[in-house]
């Protein structure tokens, strides 16, 4: 295993994933910043509508249809987005992990159940699953929460459960056995902090996914009325798009960067944590 002194230095020396990390860090300072910046919130009407990004440094973005501020709602979208796309990674982690470590080492039965399980998720476009959990238990961001969560989960499980499969005939596993340990603990101390690079990459994939499914449930309107996110901003904009385009721009080039700055992230974490990689 390779210490955090040395998984830092290994991100320095990988300068895509830093400026990857610093451009993460900055936008999550932004989010916690927006009640510190615009107390009154993202929906109030401020201005005249269609101001123009330039047009008035008090609104450096402009306003949008209804006059609220653009970079308002760019900052209070952002804690929306993040939060959004880091907690359904967290749902989906937590299951991937643990269905697919104890079905790849425990086998048979478990391992068959595990898979017709994953299987029946993958069958199902995870899109349109998403979109009918949302139906059905309502639009909040509690629910787009768990629902990108729930159909998120199958490819972690196939990365951890081949993982497992390659490393529960190692002999070091096999010493466990011989002294006594259980499965839960084998696989919990042995096997999964060796599956660790597959699945910090698996994660960084899951975020920036979640954060673009996010941002299109939120464009087809299925999201909470009274919470604005970047996937809303683009799909109240999509109206005004030949004479406000900045109103879908804005929030697009937000979510490309943030997506970026996560797949840099997840890249050079890969590099890092992966020991075939450490000695380049």
């Amino acid at each position: 295993m390779i210490g955090r002194d040395g998984l830092f230095r290994k991100m320095i020396d990988r300068p895509v994933a830093l400026i990857g990390l610093i451009i993460l860090m900055l936008i999550l300072l932004a989010a916690l910043l927006a009640s510190v910046l615009y107390p009154d919130g993202a929906l109030e009407m401020v201005a005249m509508p269609f101001l123009t990004p330039g047009a008035d440094w008090t609104y450096p973005l402009g306003t949008d249809q209804l006059g609220r501020d653009v970079a308002a709602q760019l900052l209070y979208g952002a804690r929306v987005s993040l939060m959004v796309g880091f907690s359904a990674a967290l749902v989906a982690t937590t299951f991937g992990v643990l269905i697919g470590a104890f079905s790849g080492y425990l086998g048979g039965l478990v391992d068959s159940a595990a898979l017709l399980l994953t299987e029946l998720f993958q069958t199902i476009p995870s899109f349109i699953l998403a979109i009918v959990f949302i139906v059905i238990m309502g639009a909040s961001t509690g629910t787009i929460i768990l629902a990108l969560g729930i159909v998120s989960w199958p490819p972690i499980a196939r990365i951890v459960r081949a993982e497992c499969l390659s490393l529960r005939s190692r002999d070091f596993i096999q010493s466990c056995v011989v002294l006594g340990m259980g499965d839960f603990r084998i696989v919990m101390t042995q096997v999964l902090p060796n599956c660790i690079a597959p699945i910090v990459v698996a994660v960084s994939i899951t975020i920036a996914t979640a954060i673009l499914t996010e941002a299109s449930l939120s464009f087809l309107g299925l999201s909470d009325p009274n919470i604005v996110s970047w996937g809303s901003m683009i799909g109240a904009g999509r109206t005004s798009l030949r004479g406000a385009a900045y109103l879908t721009f804005i929030p697009g080039i937000a979510i490309l960067i943030t997506v970026l700055a996560i797949s840099w992230i997840g890249d050079g974490l890969n590099d890092a944590l992966n020991p075939r990689l450490r000695a380049r």
